[in-house]
């Protein structure tokens, strides 16, 4: 295992929001296995079938069910909690939800983002912080080339759109407070289309996929020939953790900065290979195209550029997109074949970490 991060996270008092989504879920029990001090604040989870239930994460961490909306609440969690390191991943996460819904995903995409910034600025124990938004964040042209962190920031749907104003608010915080204080570094980051176990969320491919797959029907792909930068989540959360641990030890190097974390150009494949490759672990699987009308508009071309990362950060991604996939259906598998969750889920993490070594 890698023992420089789990040496630098055992003991850390480490507080997440958006520990009951997918990404915070790996997160939380990826931090808790480096025995780190979990302090998780999140809504309820979705679905009863989400990885926080299956990892049964509220007895591994201390667990506050609670809105970011809400800046009292979040306040005084937080000042009890006496974090040394955030990771704010909270946020109205789907593209098609904002289209039904823009007025709950600028909210808690805006204010609950500015009432997390509010909350660090009058909490002196944080040493360093890790804002998570979206690779959704640039203006997309469907370019070719992977999008740079100094490219220009918006979007036409409400989701784009509110992780633009998220990065924006941040920056404001960085000038406005953050670039003053002693032993404090700050960072945004930018993913690409995660993918891994325990994955439950609507509109998503991966959790369409399972949904078919248990139902025994064919999948219905919306937009087969979109092309993604597909990631296992471990990959882009090694990035926040290595960024934390960096910003840590150096809170003036690269401070206030922006950073993308993303795979490889190999890795960047439609929604129909991914599919293609996830459903080997079936047999007996088919894939539908249906035609569908008025649909709301998602982006068909979107890529990463990851160099500055590799650069300065060292970062790599480790694992490529054939055993993204794999790792991702097994993940599954084993679930349906009666596996403890927590015991595969750990075991990856694992596998994933004596990569780093």
């Amino acid at each position: 295992m890698s023992l420089k991060l789990k040496d630098f996270y055992r003991g850390k008092k480490v507080f997440i929001t958006g520990h009951t989504g997918f990404k915070g879920s790996w997160l939380a029990y990826w931090l808790s296995q480096m025995d780190a001090h979990v302090t998780g604040y999140a809504l309820l989870p979705e679905n009863k079938d989400s990885l926080f239930e299956k990892l049964g994460l509220a007895e591994i961490i201390d667990h506050h069910i609670a809105d970011i909306r809400d800046l009292e609440k979040l306040s005084s969690t937080m000042k009890k909690a006496q974090p040394d390191i955030v990771f704010h991943l909270a946020a109205q996460a789907l593209v098609r939800k904002s289209y039904s819904d823009p007025l709950l995903t600028f909210s808690t995409n805006i204010t609950g983002s500015l009432n997390v910034l509010e909350t660090i600025r009058h909490c002196p124990s944080i040493r360093s912080l890790v804002y998570i938004t979206s690779d959704k964040c640039y203006w997309n042209n469907e370019h070719v080339w992977g999008y740079r962190e100094n490219d220009p920031l918006g979007g036409p749907d409400p989701y784009s759109a509110s992780k633009a104003c998220a990065e924006h608010i941040f920056k404001s915080y960085y000038l406005s407070y953050f670039k003053a204080r002693e032993n404090f570094g700050c960072a945004s980051t930018r993913a690409g289309n995660v993918i891994g176990g325990g994955d439950r969320a609507q509109d998503r491919i991966v959790p369409d996929i399972i949904k078919s797959v248990e139902a025994n029907i064919p999948i219905a792909l919306r937009n087969p020939n979109a092309t993604r930068p597909w990631q296992h989540v471990l990959d882009p959360l090694h990035g926040y953790l290595h960024l934390a641990q960096h910003l840590y030890h150096n809170p003036r190097q690269y401070n206030g900065e922006a950073w993308n974390f993303g795979p490889s150009n190999q890795s960047i494949k439609t929604v129909h290979e991914l599919t293609k490759l996830m459903i080997s672990s079936w047999e007996n699987i088919n894939i539908d195209t249906p035609s569908l009308d008025n649909q709301p508009y998602e982006s068909s071309l979107l890529h990463l550029s990851i160099d500055k990362a590799q650069t300065f950060l060292k970062w790599e991604p480790k694992l490529p997109f054939h055993q993204a996939v794999i790792k991702t259906g097994e993940w599954y598998k084993r679930i349906q074949k009666g596996d403890s969750p927590r015991i595969v889920t750990q075991e990856q993490i694992i596998e994933f970490m004596n990569l780093l070594e």
